[in-house]
């Protein structure tokens, strides 16, 4: 997992959206974040600034966070996620999953750190 600029945010590489808002969490990311076939999970507002949004654990979820949180939905096999409609993403979107809070991992649709890893070729791409 490669740290894009020094002192920057540590970045697991691309997904894109598949049909049905289908995505694949990246394996470093699923095993750092301690995610399981069908764990409940939350999805958090990104920032204003980044978009996206977050994918946490629900149970290891803070409750003074949950003012966050989007929608729920459950870990499926291998990483595979079903984004709820609540979360605004499409099909063929490509979003930079980056090491986010402790509590949720970071899927950003724009912004600085999604403009410095389009300048990185070599970031692995999860469909």
């Amino acid at each position: 997992m490669p740290q894009l600029e020094k002192g920057g945010k540590w970045v697991f590489g691309w997904v894109v959206v598949r049909a049905g808002k289908k995505i694949t969490v990246p394996p470093g990311a699923y095993r750092e974040y301690g995610f399981q076939p069908g764990d409940e999970i939350v999805f958090t507002r990104g920032s204003r600034r980044s978009g996206g949004f977050g994918v946490g654990r629900a149970d290891k979820f803070p409750a003074l966070l949950r003012k966050r949180m989007l929608a729920q939905g459950r870990m499926g096999k291998r990483g595979q996620v079903v984004l709820p409609p609540e979360v605004e993403a499409q099909a063929g979107d490509r979003l930079v999953v980056v090491r986010g809070s402790g509590y949720a991992l970071g899927f950003l649709a724009q912004g600085p750190i999604y403009e410095v890893a389009l300048k990185h070729p070599e970031l692995e791409v999860f469909a």
